[in-house]
């Protein structure tokens, strides 16, 4: 029996990340979804057994973390849990295992992934597109989104001004409008964690350069305008901790080396990005950095024929996508037979 505890930031991506790996491994499942997302798991759920699934096979059960997800975790016939969410939360099941049957764990968690922009990147217009849609994409409620920009002080300024200039495209408002790109926080609470974020950035010396608030706030949504913060060292809190919000915190640096070392001077190591033109530099940097997808002058998560997962505090155990998938929802078994008894 697998449990697979999956957040409200992709709930239902997620959920079929892990459902069809386990089911196809031959597993039963239990998905417990994230307490503010759970109808897209249960819809998910109605349709497999409408399509013929056994009764008990692919099973959902919502609730609180602190409940549900804490009864998956220590559940002496669950076999194996994966997890993706917070790196706070992944903890906790490893200390569930420890104290129930020794279940294994798979834990995909938080991040804050470098771009890396250097003096030898290409066109900075397309550049500063894929910067953009990395650090915002989904409200940068992604854990690999892109919220460090390290860039190489050749091209910071072009590189800045362009960012400022292309954000009106990132239009703020109704969801379900087709012309929105970015929507409102998931809740209150949320809403305020980022914004505190922000705060702390201009208390510590961070510029704000683009955004910085909340807006639309007379429609009563938790709307924050997508935002830039300039000249950030890599010690401040912007830089060191998960926003899990549309803030993107541009560190300016001297050479390759140095952005290496920022880079990875982190204690996630989920994804990141490097972007130049000269292919010797991509491929060293690429390896340079300890992350467990990288792009190479874009954006990317790969697809679903590749492993997603990271280093560090960012998770192991297992991967999602890929046929590594199936590697975590399966166990090795040796059977010697005599042939002659």
């Amino acid at each position: 029996m697998v449990g697979a505890v999956v957040p409200w930031n992709f709930p239902l991506l997620m959920a079929t990340w892990k459902a069809a790996p386990a089911l196809a491994a031959g597993n039963s499942l239990i998905i417990k979804p994230a307490r503010l997302t759970s109808l897209s798991a249960i819809r998910m759920a109605e349709l497999a057994a409408e399509a013929g699934l056994p009764d008990g096979v692919l099973n959902v059960v919502p609730g609180a973390g602190s409940k549900a997800g804490q009864a998956l975790g220590r559940h002496m016939d669950v076999d194996m849990v994966t997890f993706t969410g917070s790196t706070e939360t992944g903890r906790q099941f490893l200390h569930y295992s420890v104290e129930s049957n020794l279940k294994e764990v798979a834990l995909e968690m938080g991040g804050k992934s470098p771009q890396v922009v250097l003096g030898s990147a290409p066109d900075l217009d397309a550049v500063a597109e894929q910067v953009l849609f990395a650090g915002l994409m989904n409200m940068g409620e992604n854990c690999s989104c892109g919220s460090r920009l390290i860039v190489e002080r050749s091209v910071h300024d072009d590189l800045v001004e362009r960012l400022v200039a292309r954000l009106p495209e990132w239009t703020v408002g109704d969801p379900q409008d087709p012309e929105t790109k970015l929507g409102p926080m998931i809740e209150r609470p949320h809403l305020d964690k980022v914004l505190g974020y922000i705060e702390t950035g201009r208390a510590e010396g961070a510029r704000v350069v683009a955004g910085g608030g909340r807006t639309l706030e007379e429609t009563g949504g938790y709307f924050v305008a997508p935002t830039i913060l300039d000249g950030v060292a890599n010690t401040m809190t912007v830089a060191r901790e998960e926003i899990f919000g549309p803030v993107i915190s541009t560190i300016p640096v001297d050479s390759e080396e140095e952005a290496i070392a920022l880079a990875n001077q982190t204690s996630y190591g989920l994804a990141a990005s490097v972007y130049t033109t000269d292919l010797d530099t991509a491929i060293r940097v690429a390896r340079s950095l300890r992350a467990g997808t990288v792009g190479v002058n874009a954006y990317s998560e790969g697809d679903i024929t590749t492993p997603f997962g990271g280093y560090k505090e960012s998770g192991f155990g297992g991967r999602d996508k890929g046929l590594e998938a199936l590697e975590q929802y399966t166990e090795k078994k040796t059977i010697w037979f005599s042939l002659n008894p």
